[in-house]
Parts: C-alpha cells; sequence; structure tokens
C-alpha cells in the first residue's frame, strides 16, 4: 500500500494527530503574511474615500466625477482579472503576486500627483489593471493548501483584511489628512504616498516568501505533505468523478454565472458604503479624524461577526443559510438607514449592514470552490470575482448620481439595498450541492 493511501485510510485518531498539525502548520506560515498583503491592497483601493474629504472641494470633483474616478478601478480590473488568474495558475503564485503588488503600490503612490478630472480617472483605470488578479488568485492559492471542511474559516480570516484595513486605516487615514502643508505637499497627497509605499515593500518580500504548492514546502515534513496530498486529491477526484469541466465549460457555466450575479450585488452593498461612508459620517458634524474613528465602528463589528459566522458555517457544513441571509439582512439594515436622520441611529443601521456582508464574504468563495478545480477554477473564480467588482462601479455611482440629483446620500443607501436583496434571493433559489463539496471527506 503506498504511502498516500495509508494516510487517506489511517485511523481516525492518527489521521487526526497528523491534521491538527499540518493545517496548523498552513495557517502559521500563510494567513498572517496574506492578510497583511490584502490589508494594504483594500487600503490603496478605498483610501480614496479619505482623500475625498479634501480632495474633491481642492480639485473641484462633483459627486459624479468623484464615483466615476472610484468606479473606474473596476473597468481596468474587469478587463484584465481572467487572464492576470491564469497567469498566476501558469506562473506561480509567489512571483505573479509579487508582481501584482509591486505595481499597485507605485501607482497608488502616484495617485498623489492628481491635479484634474483626467488623471484622476487614468490613474486610478491603472490601478484596477494593477491589481487584477490578487484576490482571486489568493482564493484559488487556498485552494491548494486547505481542504473543503476548512476553507470557510480560513478563507474568512484571509477576507478579514477587509474590515481591518478600515477599523485601522480609517483613522490612520483621518490623521494623515493633517500633514497638509508638510513639505508643500496636501494631506490628500500624503495619504496616497504613505499608503501605498507598504505595498512595493511587501510585493518584494512576497517573491522569496511564498511557496506556489505544498510540495515545494520544505517548512512541512514528509508526512504532512503525504497527509495533505492524499486528502485533497480525493476531494479532487470527487468533484472530476461528478463531471471534469473544461475552461470554456466552466466559463459559459450557468452555477458559474448566477454566482457572479450573486457576487455583484454583494460587492454593490461593500463598496457603495465603503467609498461614501467616510463623507455620510463627516456629513455629522465631526473632524477628519473623528471621521476616521467613527468610521471604523461598523467595520470592527463586521470583523467579530465574520471569522465568528464562517466558523459556525464549517461545523454545521451548511453554506445557502450562511450567504443568503446576510445578504438578507444588509438589504433591509441599508433601506432602514436611508430613513433616518439621527447620526447615532444610522451608525446602528449601517453597522448592522456591514455584519451582514462580512458574514457574507467569507463563506461565499466556498460555494464555487467546491465543485471546481485546476484551470477551470483559476478562471471560473477570475470570471465571478471580475463581474462581482463591476459593481464596484455600479454601486458607488449609484450613490453619487443620487446625490448629485437629489442632495442626500441617503436616498442613495436606499437604492443600494436593491443589490444585496436580489443577490440574497437568488441564493436561496439556486442552493448548493453541499454534499458534493464535502465528498471525499471520510466522515
Amino acid at each position: 500500500m503506498s504511502q498516500t493511501t495509508t494516510y487517506a485510510g489511517s485511523a481516525g485518531a492518527a489521521k487526526s494527530e497528523i491534521e491538527i498539525s499540518t493545517i496548523r502548520a498552513i495557517s502559521w506560515r500563510l494567513i498572517p503574511f496574506l492578510v497583511l498583503a490584502y490589508f494594504f491592497s483594500y487600503l490603496d483601493r478605498v483610501n480614496l474615500g479619505f482623500a475625498a474629504l479634501t480632495m474633491n472641494a481642492e480639485l473641484k470633483f462633483t459627486p459624479l466625477i468623484f464615483s466615476w474616478g472610484a468606479g473606474i478601478f473596476f473597468i481596468g480590473y474587469f478587463i484584465f482579472e481572467v487572464p492576470s488568474n491564469l497567469a498566476l495558475e501558469k506562473f506561480g503564485a509567489s512571483r505573479w503576486i509579487a508582481r501584482i503588488m509591486v505595481t499597485w503600490g507605485i501607482i497608488s503612490a502616484l495617485m498623489a500627483m492628481v491635479s484634474g478630472v483626467t488623471s484622476f480617472y487614468v490613474l486610478r483605470f491603472l490601478l484596477g489593471v494593477a491589481e487584477a488578479g490578487f484576490f482571486p488568485g489568493i482564493i484559488l492559492y487556498l485552494t491548494y493548501w486547505y481542504p473543503a471542511e476548512y476553507r470557510a474559516r480560513f478563507l474568512a480570516a484571509f477576507a478579514v483584511a477587509v474590515p481591518v484595513s478600515t477599523v485601522i486605516g480609517a483613522p490612520i487615514s483621518g490623521l494623515l489628512l493633517g500633514l497638509d502643508g508638510l513639505m508643500g505637499l496636501r494631506g490628500w497627497q500624503w495619504l496616497f504616498i504613505i499608503e501605498g509605499i507598504p505595498s512595493v515593500l511587501l510585493g518584494i518580500v512576497t517573491w522569496f516568501y511564498l511557496t506556489d504548492k505544498p510540495e515545494k514546502a520544505d517548512w512541512l515534513s514528509a508526512e504532512q505533505k503525504a497527509w495533505l496530498k492524499a486528502k485533497l486529491d480525493s476531494e479532487i477526484a470527487a468533484k472530476q468523478a461528478v463531471k471534469h469541466l473544461s475552461l470554456g465549460e466552466a466559463l459559459s457555466s450557468p452555477k458559474v454565472i448566477a454566482l457572479s450575479l450573486i457576487y455583484f450585488g454583494f460587492v454593490g452593498a461593500l463598496y457603495g458604503m465603503q467609498f461614501w461612508l467616510p463623507q455620510i459620517v463627516k456629513a455629522f458634524g465631526l473632524t477628519n479624524a473623528q471621521t476616521g474613528f467613527v468610521t471604523a465602528i461598523p467595520y470592527l463589528f463586521g470583523t467579530i461577526a465574520m471569522i465568528l459566522w464562517a466558523r459556525h458555517s464549517d461545523a454545521t457544513r451548511e453554506r445557502v443559510m450562511h450567504v443568503g441571509a446576510p445578504l438578507l439582512l444588509t438589504a433591509v439594515a441599508l433601506g432602514v438607514s436611508s430613513y433616518l436622520t439621527d447620526p447615532t441611529a444610522t451608525m446602528v443601521a449601517l453597522t448592522v449592514a456591514a455584519i451582514g456582508v462580512f458574514c457574507c464574504f467569507g463563506v461565499f468563495w466556498t460555494l464555487p470552490t467546491a465543485w471546481l478545480s485546476g484551470t477551470a477554477a483559476a478562471g471560473a473564480i477570475a470570471l465571478i470575482n471580475s463581474i462581482g467588482n463591476l459593481a464596484g462601479f455600479g454601486g458607488p455611482y449609484l450613490i453619487g448620481w443620487v446625490k448629485e440629483a437629489t442632495g442626500q446620500t441617503s436616498t442613495g443607501l436606499l437604492v443600494l439595498a436593491v443589490l444585496p436583496l436580489l443577490a440574497g434571493i437568488l441564493v436561496f433559489v439556486g442552493g448548493h450541492d453541499t454534499k458534493h463539496e464535502f465528498a471525499g471527506q471520510g466522515r
């Protein structure tokens, strides 16, 4: 009997011991580093919301101009997403993710050179091109290391960088605006420069730190590699026993298109809040620094809820309710917030909306990875993420358009609530084959 077969069919106690040590080793090696990388990725993407507090007035940007600039990032992101993820599959995670991080850090810092509408649009578009492939690339990369029963919690652990980037980044961004006039630069220019440089440095480290595949991991023992290979091979075999999809079949699959639309609704709510929340909070009459700290509150609660919800999904092996219910909660909370005028009540409603958004985040990506593998998974995950992220253009633009038409951001939140509402309904209609996801688990 081969070593691989021995591990796949070993007794529960022996298997449990090697399983625990392997997952622990992988998690300590990869997750903190990937969280840090995604933290700077997301910070570079959404620090525009804070820069707008002073940049818009100085450069005479209307709500629609700001919305176009915020959203055009996602056009470049959309165009290059699938090719970028396929390049990661071909060249390896360490090299390709390093390339992505260095280029996005440079372009993010160059945002300090924005002097008008044209340069604003061009640099935001190029930032989207540079960052394309990072998030879906990491989602694909984690499937190389984690069996299905662990994915929700560790996808959530990675994605926790999104709310944490605001919990930490919002106060920092608010304070950086106070550097106005230092060395002849405006506060918003310092914000882009100081928050862009770390991505370049971390990208260089990524080239040497990340391990492309488990078989190359000299930090795992031979026994750990054998256990992980047996576990993942059994899952892939179970998926392919149902149907082995080519890249073209995966990209045209109705299931992939449905997941793309669900993610569109989720992303629209996420970025609609992310880009406009600082301006909503600022309208309460707060200083820039105070705005940063108050903006962080919904994301702090969202971080905690995200981890607990993903762990519960893995423990119960249930996905549909864990994705659909948070989306419906977000829709209701955004709708309610649009009718509130009291600052405290508004922040409570937006905090509930943030909890719904982030509870959905980690669990959602277990849906496509449950039945796709290899190049088909690389392409389909990128397609879902790229179509979904078009809502990163639509969500902020929707609020900007409504604000310019009505003079009120709150009305835009009411319109925005439609996106997670439809996405939540689609989750329940589409369902999910949980038995297929956990096939090959052996328990």
